[in-house]
């Protein structure tokens, strides 16, 4: 499918957040998908999976919820780019990350090309502000990548944890981790699956027992095949069920 992407500022408050739009050239108004960021910024990666969803026929939306500490981040993974994106990470605020997300939500489902139906995706703190954005807005369905400290806890900035939100879920959400995966602790996972069970709310919590932290990145030495391809196709199906109908 031929798309065609844009830079984009998004208004939060007074400030404005930058990011990415992809979209499909022709087709008519069609569902759209939030595409979070890594610490590593709208880079490559995250450029090349909101193309990635746009030919999937969706408007895709990828915002820079660094924009209040490091706005404009592109890095690569790298110890140099470790060490910034771990400073951003440090300065996030759940609250903020909250607004980034309404403010997100409501942008794009004024875009005349979007029908307003949303689904959200993202990887690593991505992850984290998939889990979030799922539970404090009506996003319809959510597929979050190795979501480090969801089950923290604290949330970021010292906020109540984010797994403890849980109960405000109000569409499906697609958790996906790691079996090898060191940053987030079995237990973590548990933790995020009992939650969910708890609540009540449609979920699927997948864990690939060979994949390790960045697994669907094929620019990491961390970068797994096939659960990438398996991940992908669920998410696929993820939105193609929750969005379309």
């Amino acid at each position: 499918m031929e798309i065609q992407t844009e830079r984009v500022e998004i208004p939060v408050g007074e400030a404005r957040m930058g990011g990415t739009l992809a979209r499909p050239r022709e087709g008519g108004a069609r569902p759209g998908v939030i595409v979070w960021m890594e610490i590593f910024g709208v880079n490559a990666h995250i450029r090349d999976v909101t193309e990635r969803v746009a030919r999937e026929g969706y408007v895709a939306l990828a915002p820079d919820f660094f924009h209040r500490s490091f706005p404009g981040l592109d890095v690569g993974y790298d110890e140099t780019g470790m060490e910034v994106g771990m400073k951003g990470l440090a300065a996030l605020d759940a609250d903020e990350m909250i607004a980034d997300a309404h403010a997100a939500v409501r942008w794009l489902r004024a875009r005349p090309e979007c029908t307003g139906k949303l689904g959200v995706m993202g990887f690593c703190i991505g992850g984290h502000m998939t889990y979030l954005t799922a539970c404090e807005t009506d996003v319809a369905a959510a597929a979050s990548f190795y979501g480090g400290g969801i089950a923290a806890p604290k949330g970021p900035g010292g906020k109540p944890s984010t797994v403890s939100r849980t109960p405000k879920l109000q569409g499906k959400l697609l958790c996906l981790f790691g079996g090898k995966d060191a940053l987030i602790p079995p237990a973590q996972v548990d933790a995020i699956r009992k939650a969910l069970a708890d609540a009540k709310k449609r979920h699927e919590v997948v864990v690939y027992d060979a994949a390790d932290h960045g697994f669907f990145c094929d620019q990491r030495a961390t970068y797994h095949a096939a659960s990438a391809k398996d991940a992908w196709e669920r998410v696929k199906r993820l939105f193609a069920e929750e969005l379309r109908t």
